[in-house]
């Protein structure tokens, strides 16, 4: 594994999150913690693979909140910690976060947070900056792989030397990209972590805050020497460039397309807050037009523009040009989705007045249109066999046999997916993990107003341990009138199948003293049914018995994610028997394949019949139990 070579100066190939793991390594990190959340999950299930090789503590936490806590107690002892999270993550955290930034930390701490441009992977897009200014944390960009482990290792250095956590915000192109990584010596610290009687880390204190602003001072100070900052062009140039993250990569490559690389200069800030002020301000001393490329939000953008505001006696009148004057913008609007290359220099071509042919790269319909035929089609859809799938078949049908038109609420995680066809479109609101239950606490106490549909809400097993559980307390203590199913798949399987507190193992894939959620379920005085979704009829019915119940309950529906059940294992075998489907002529309007709506189930139009694509399917058999015309066979060699 590339990320444990003993060998400095040498290159190998690493991701984005690997690379992050080697800065840690390299920087003698001691604890690391994170929640699973995409663009950086990787990050610690490459630390988990070596732990015991660099005497690592490695955990999942339970959430990201715990997970910078349990770091930031690693920290106060001396020891060097890191945790990672996604933007999401940071919303989590943020209330311990500003505290730790006031009360400071003694070991250095890097929190990594994963920014996704474009929402390839999440299901929101957010900038992570604005909410680590209001933290006050020093803020870094990679722009590259190899930058991600350089700004790594050296942000514990500038985290110990400020007493500060420092935030390296990392996105999708460079979490996810490969590339060619000189490595530099990994460091094997001695562990001695200390925290004696006299030591104190209390956030109550007024001077704590101005401490916090004399260390981004020197924060700032440090960021105009950092390396991590770099200019390209032109000597005192006219027309300037500033660009963070990868952006300045698309920069450099957008000006060389154009024709405009001599006669333009590009300022790479790997350090975006706070911003390297002597720097900045000896470039745009020279500057009459300046544009900004950025992700997602004009964060360097506006405050480079506050930093010229205060200067303007020095600076003189400057053109800004960026996402706030709608210069700088994508397909879907300045401020909104990733940069690339082309974006960059129709932008450019534009504020510099100079030809542009037009761009070099196809979108994502002309690659469709390209490639015609050639690429089945496939839309975003639970996977074959999913038992999410059979949950919300028997959801939606319990519903309608109930008749008193129920609503159903949902939030993060593979279920998701319940917004769409694969889910029948059955769930109704969706924000953020753990809000479903909330939610369903609120309408659950609306009857007084008239408000007497049954509510039910789905978490996944991984949710119910990160935030549903203080939503269900307040229903219990608060009456409230809604069901809660636990859609179970044991695992956290829309990031990688990494373990939570139900499952046996830890993240390094030890033993753990698993944490039942039927016993918390029961400790809340909740009333529970556990029903397996592949026996679609029988959770039919025990979602029927729940909704005649009142106050809060919980229904757990527990089957294995498919695609961790067959992995490396022999599955049922699924056909369909042709000499029983009729066809169009059962009536059924090709239900198996246009409504039930797994990827497994497709229609033969050169023969007239329902097919099973045997390459696809993962043998659960819930299609076999809702034909009308029971065409549809299971061989069945494992239940």
């Amino acid at each position: 594994m590339g990320v444990c070579k003993e060998q400095p100066g040498v290159r190998v190939a690493l991701t984005g999150n690997e690379s992050i793991a080697r800065g840690a390594l390299e920087a003698g990190v001691a604890y690391a913690a994170s929640y699973p959340g995409s663009p950086t999950a990787e990050v610690l299930g490459t630390l988990a693979k070596v732990a015991g090789e660099f005497n690592l503590y490695v955990e999942w936490s339970v959430n990201e909140k715990v997970a910078m806590e349990g770091a930031a107690a690693a920290s106060f002892t001396g020891l060097r910690s890191l945790v990672v999270m996604k933007a999401d993550g940071l919303n989590v955290a943020l209330d311990f976060a500003s505290a730790l930034a006031l009360s400071g930390t003694r070991g250095g701490m890097v929190i990594v947070v994963g920014d996704d441009p474009s929402s390839h992977s999440s299901v929101r897009e957010e900038d992570s900056r604005n909410l680590c200014k209001a933290l006050h944390l020093p803020i870094w960009e990679p722009s590259s792989v190899q930058e991600a482990k350089d700004m790594t290792r050296a942000a514990f250095d500038l985290s110990e030397q400020l007493k500060l956590p420092v935030v390296v915000r990392c996105v999708t192109r460079v979490c996810h990209a490969s590339g060619d990584v000189e490595l530099g010596e990994l460091t094997r610290p001695e562990r001695r972590p200390v925290f004696g009687r006299d030591d104190r880390v209390i956030t109550f204190s007024i001077q704590l805050h101005a401490q916090l602003e004399q260390k981004l001072s020197r924060a700032a100070a440090e960021a105009s020497d950092s390396f991590f900052n770099g200019y390209s062009g032109p000597a005192n140039a006219r027309r300037l460039v500033i660009a963070s993250g990868p952006s300045a990569m698309y920069a450099l490559e957008a000006l060389d397309m154009l024709g405009l690389a001599g006669g333009v200069g590009v300022l790479k800030l790997g350090t975006t807050w706070p911003l390297p002020e002597t720097l900045l301000l000896n470039y745009l001393k020279n500057a009459s037009e300046v544009v900004f490329a950025e992700e997602v939000e004009p964060f360097v953008e506006d405050n480079v523009m506050a930093l010229a505001a205060g200067h303007w006696n020095e600076l003189g009148s400057i053109k800004f040009y960026g996402k706030r004057s709608g210069h700088v913008a994508g397909p879907a609007g300045a401020g909104i989705g990733e940069l690339d290359p082309d974006v960059l220099a129709g932008s450019l071509a534009k504020i510099f007045d100079v030809p542009w042919a037009g761009q070099t790269m196809l979108t994502s319909r002309e690659a469709e249109e390209l490639l015609g035929e050639k690429m089945p089609g496939r839309e975003l859809a639970l996977c074959a066999g999913c038992p999410h799938r059979a949950s919300f078949w028997a959801i939606r049908t319990a519903l309608e046999l109930d008749g008193r038109e129920g609503v159903v609420l949902g939030d993060i995680g593979c279920y998701t997916l319940g917004i769409v066809r694969t889910g029948y479109y059955l769930l109704q609101t969706m924000h953020c993990m753990g809000a479903g239950v909330g939610i369903a606490g609120g309408l659950g106490k609306l009857n007084r107003f008239g408000f007497n549909k049954p509510v039910i809400t789905v978490v996944g097993d991984s949710t119910f341990y990160h935030a549903a559980v203080p939503a269900l307390i307040n229903a219990r203590y608060n009456r409230a009138n809604f069901m809660c199913v636990v859609l179970d798949n044991e695992t956290t399987a829309m990031t990688g199948h990494q373990p939570h507190p139900g499952r046996q193992t830890t993240a390094t894939g030890g033993p753990a003293d698993t944490v039942y959620m039927e016993e918390i379920i029961r400790g809340l005085n909740i009333p529970y049914a556990i029903s397996d979704p592949y026996d679609v009829d029988a959770t039919i019915n025990a979602v029927c018995d729940m909704l005649q119940l009142s106050g809060p309950r919980v229904l757990i529906l527990r089957r294995t994610c498919a695609l961790a059940a067959v992995k490396g294992k022999e599955k049922n075998r699924v056909y369909v028997d042709w000499d029983k489907c009729i066809g169009d002529d059962c009536g059924c309007g090709r239900f198996c394949s246009k409504v039930f709506a797994c990827p497994a189930n497709i229609w033969d139009a050169e023969h007239g019949k329902a097919r099973i694509d045997e390459a696809v399917c993962n043998g659960c058999g819930v299609c076999a139990t809702l034909c009308p015309q029971q065409a549809i066979v299971v061989e069945r060699t494992v239940e």
